[in-house]
């Protein structure tokens, strides 16, 4: 009886001891269920120019989810270390960002730079002829002899420059400008002075004098 009662309390002894260790290890160590989440915010610019790209498309790829950058570039969106982040725009080519699964911040701020793609498109022809059936009449009533050049200078000749102008309006603004035009171009000849009065120049009166008595201003 002596034994079954020592055996008895060795038994309890263990289990208590090992309900209390158990109950420690829950209150000391709980467990983590809350995620590690980072607000990522951003300037999306041109590689060559380093321009903003207004309205480009982020894709967050791991979470399916994504936003538009601004007017200016910027955009802003909420992440988790190690999501990939896809940044497309018409014009540049898209590009993949890896959110640094070592950021210990909440907050992180970046520069993404896209690099200009080059979009070509298959040649096109353009006839100034609608159709086939306009393009065999224009053909035909082609004339090999008259071409653009001897065209422009009947156009440009001087009995057509004459019969346009007698047909415009006089206009006192424009002879007003040829008039000061005129002035202008009369003061770069004579080098910014003006011109001279011949009526107070004493060498064209001794000429005259000269040409009057000499008889050269006689009457035909």
């Amino acid at each position: 009886m002596r034994h079954f009662i020592l055996i008895f309390c060795l038994v309890a002894t263990a289990s208590v001891w090992g309900q209390a260790s158990s109950d420690t290890t829950k209150t000391t160590t709980p467990k983590d269920t809350t995620e590690h989440l980072v607000q990522l915010s951003g300037i999306v610019v041109s590689w060559d120019s380093l321009e903003n790209i207004a309205y480009a498309a982020i894709y967050n790829k791991t979470t399916d989810r994504g936003v538009i950058s601004d007017y200016y570039g910027f955009f802003s969106t909420v992440t988790r270390p190690g999501d990939t982040l896809l940044f497309s725009v018409y014009g540049f080519k898209t590009s993949a960002y890896i959110v640094p699964d070592t950021l210990t911040m909440d907050n992180y701020n970046m520069i993404h730079i896209m690099n200009p793609d080059t979009i070509e498109f298959a040649p096109v022809d353009i006839y100034p002829w609608p159709s086939r059936e306009d393009f065999a009449r224009a053909f035909v009533e082609m004339d090999p002899y008259d071409d653009a050049l001897k065209k422009a200078q009947r156009q440009l000749s001087g009995e057509a420059l004459a019969f346009v102008a007698a047909k415009l309006p006089t206009d006192a603004s424009l002879s007003y400008n040829i008039e000061q035009q005129a002035q202008q171009t009369r003061l770069y000849r004579d080098m910014g002075m003006a011109q001279p009065n011949n009526l107070l120049n004493p060498v064209a009166w001794s000429n005259f004098v000269k040409a009057w008595k000499a008889g050269e201003l006689k009457r035909e």
